[in-house]
């Protein structure tokens, strides 16, 4: 399959219109007419992946977070990002990043499922009109029965597989609206107490956030960024097996962190 189509295949399942001004998405290194038959999909593309990549014979690696970010000035073997910019060129392997733009068409919706959110769960943060219909970061959503935080923790756990979590919050409490925003959730606490949430589920909330958090009356589940996104992954990797004759291959690293 040619890049180019791939692409384009990419670019209708997840518009990059869709994603903030900030990101960057779309193809980051590659050409857009090489041949495409083995694909893998990831988180990110760490310096792991891109080597997995390699003894794979990959020719492509998918991932949610954009290997880059910033603007750079120089690509060479003395820097970290491009070093593996030259390992990818030098081993024909491209990288297509879909980061807020699968945030919005993807990763909410998933995540809502994932937790067993009733199907008129909202969105977080409305950032597009889709021909009417209002989509955007996370899902809020009220459950059918209220339960107390503690047991809620070992339910979002259970549904996310994850062993450890962080909570900010009294496990006595008695909760009903909950909110999920895969990834970083650090600016997404003050708006979910306006719309009214009882507990965020989130990732890279800090010990500043956290206080704050609970003084605004909202308790927090912080399951980790790659706990809360990794669903990405097989998603993705299921979409392109149905789509296309790829050779597919899910790559699941784990949290890039260990609680000892």
């Amino acid at each position: 399959m040619i890049n180019r189509k791939l692409m384009d295949l990419l670019e209708k399942f997840a518009p990059k219109e869709y994603a903030c001004s900030w990101d960057n998405v779309g193809l980051l290194v590659g050409h857009t007419d090489q041949e495409i038959k083995k694909v893998l999909v990831a988180l990110d593309a760490t310096s792991e992946i891109v080597d997995r990549a390699v003894q794979e014979g990959a020719d492509m690696i998918i991932t949610h977070h954009p290997m880059i970010f910033s603007s750079m000035k120089q690509v060479n073997d003395d820097g970290f990002i491009g070093a593996k910019i030259l390992k990818l060129i030098e081993n024909h392997i491209s990288v297509f990043a879909m980061h807020t733009n699968f945030d919005v068409i993807g990763m909410a919706a998933l995540a809502g499922e994932c937790l067993d959110f009733p199907k008129d769960a909202k969105p977080l943060e409305i950032t597009v009109d889709l021909d009417g219909k209002l989509e955007g970061i996370g899902r809020i959503a009220k459950l059918q029965k209220e339960i107390k935080l503690g047991e809620y923790v070992q339910f979002v756990k259970d549904k996310l597989s994850l062993e450890h979590v962080l909570l900010f919050g009294d496990e006595d409490t008695v909760i009903r609206t909950v909110a999920v925003s895969p990834g970083s959730g650090r600016s997404m606490t003050e708006l979910a107490v306006q719309k009214g949430a009882d507990v965020i589920i989130t990732g890279d909330i800090g010990h500043h956030e956290g206080l704050d958090a609970l003084d605004m009356g909202l308790s927090v589940i912080e399951a980790g960024h790659y706990g809360t996104e990794y669903i990405f992954i097989d998603y993705v990797a299921d979409f392109l097996k149905k789509e296309t004759e790829l050779e597919v291959i899910p790559v699941k690293t784990g949290s890039p962190y260990k609680v000892l």
